[in-house]
């Protein structure tokens, strides 16, 4: 429920009344005596959806802009006409949740905070999700994602599309490449000082830390948070809900990639921050297609008619762009994805063919002690470079015809040729 407060132009107070009464909306006047072009103050309860239909109405009669327009929230409304008003408007489709066009434009205003505190928080947030990926600490990187103040951002694009406030989808889209850029440099500082100051172990490989590699070598399931996260966070705006947890969500798809990107940059390993780099466009991206189609399902459109089929072109033009641009991502995710699958594929039919190796009468003698398929450095599309199996039996016994063998058996998976290196181990049994 919400409460509507209006000043009414001078002038305008029969009409504007008429059309409350005609709606059969209850309402409380006061003159106004500020000696303003106004002389009255008109409060009114209304439903959810009714705001948005009222307030155009009565735009359409005589309230400009610059008469002032305040909605808050009601706690309770006990009127008999008010519960008949409500069965009116609220039908149980998609729009009777939403908030009204108005107050969508305010949300989106309120989650972006002037530039000089996003730019702050988006480092900060960065630095601690950098520190997180190089502890390999989950905990410490979901705290990354709570301070980082990219919601606003990343739905009032959306937003200004929809409802024709070009002003705020440019600043939108400032704000969002600033955010990405200022994360990954951020991030690629810090970690060139902490590599360079020996705070973690020189010898540290980025590829051997779980929270980093994954970021390195990402896969198609990544869109689906993105496009989750977008969708999520334009119901949660739309509905007056939190938005907190959905600008985690948010963060999450954005902030841990940059940060791992800039930690592939301080190592030297440009290659490497190229599948977190694309990572980060695809999903900031996916989350701006995601609010745009469900802002419009959800029945946003502009305030004016007039520029209803300018905006819907617009609208249009960006959904077609973005999801032609999301695509080609995709393709190149898709890409890194079957690679990965190709590579676990390999590893198991492998390790396959070296139990079935063993379990030879010529080799029964031998057990499979470990297995490991070492990964060559081409990111993002990481293949089998060396397959290390280290084998146990008696001492003294290393035949060379079971490496021939293996080797042989081995490359049978393997696209390119993978080498191969097996290490004894003497098992004696008493």
């Amino acid at each position: 429920m919400r409460l509507v407060q209006l000043t009414v132009p001078t002038g305008k107070r029969e009409t504007i009344l008429e059309a409350l009464d005609e709606r059969e909306i209850d309402y409380v006047l006061t003159d106004e005596d500020s000696n303003r072009e106004y002389a009255a103050v008109v409060y009114f309860p209304l439903p959810d959806p009714a705001v948005e239909p009222v307030l155009d109405e009565l735009q359409s009669v005589g309230v400009d802009e610059d008469a002032y327009t305040v909605v808050v929230d009601a706690e309770t409304v006990v009127s008999r006409r008010f519960e008949e008003l409500r069965d009116e408007y609220e039908n149980g489709d998609v729009e009777t949740d939403r908030i009204s066009r108005q107050e969508l434009e305010t949300e989106a205003d309120d989650l972006t905070p002037t530039f000089g505190v996003y730019a702050i928080m988006t480092i900060i947030s960065a630095l601690v999700a950098t520190a997180g990926l190089l502890l390999d600490s989950p905990a410490v990187v979901v705290g990354s994602m709570v301070i980082a103040p990219l919601i606003g951002p990343a739905l009032g694009a959306s937003v200004g599309t929809v409802i024709d406030d070009e002003e705020l989808f440019k600043e939108s889209v400032l704000y969002q490449a600033a955010g990405i850029v200022l994360a990954i440099a951020a991030a690629a500082v810090f970690a060139f000082v902490v590599r360079t100051t020996n705070v973690v172990p020189p010898g540290l490989e980025i590829d051997m830390v779980g929270e980093i590699s994954e970021r390195l070598t990402p896969d198609l399931l990544s869109l689906v948070i993105a496009l989750g996260a977008g969708v999520a966070g334009i119901i949660s705006i739309a509905t007056g809900t939190s938005v907190a947890l959905v600008g985690v969500m948010i963060a999450a798809a954005l902030i841990p990639p940059a940060a791992a990107a800039g930690v592939a940059l301080a190592w030297g390993q440009p290659s490497a921050a190229i599948g977190a780099t694309a990572l980060v466009m695809v999903n900031i991206l996916s989350v701006n297609l995601a609010g745009l189609v469900t802002l419009w399902y959800a029945g946003y459109r502009p305030e004016s008619l007039f520029s209803l089929g300018e905006t819907e072109q617009r609208l249009r033009r960006r959904i077609v762009g973005l999801g032609v641009i999301v695509l080609v991502f995709a393709v190149f995710l898709g890409a890194i994805t079957y690679a990965s699958y190709s590579t676990g594929t390999f590893e198991q039919n492998a390790r396959e063919e070296v139990e079935q190796v063993l379990s030879e009468d010529d080799f029964t003698e031998f057990q499979l002690l470990e297995f490991e398929v070492v990964m060559d450095e081409n990111y993002p599309f990481l293949g089998p470079d060396r397959v290390v199996v280290t084998i146990g039996g008696p001492p003294g016994s290393s035949p060379p015809e079971l490496a021939d063998v293996l080797y042989e058996r081995i490359n049978r998976h393997a696209d390119d040729e993978v080498d191969l290196e097996i290490r004894y181990v003497d098992v004696v049994e008493r």
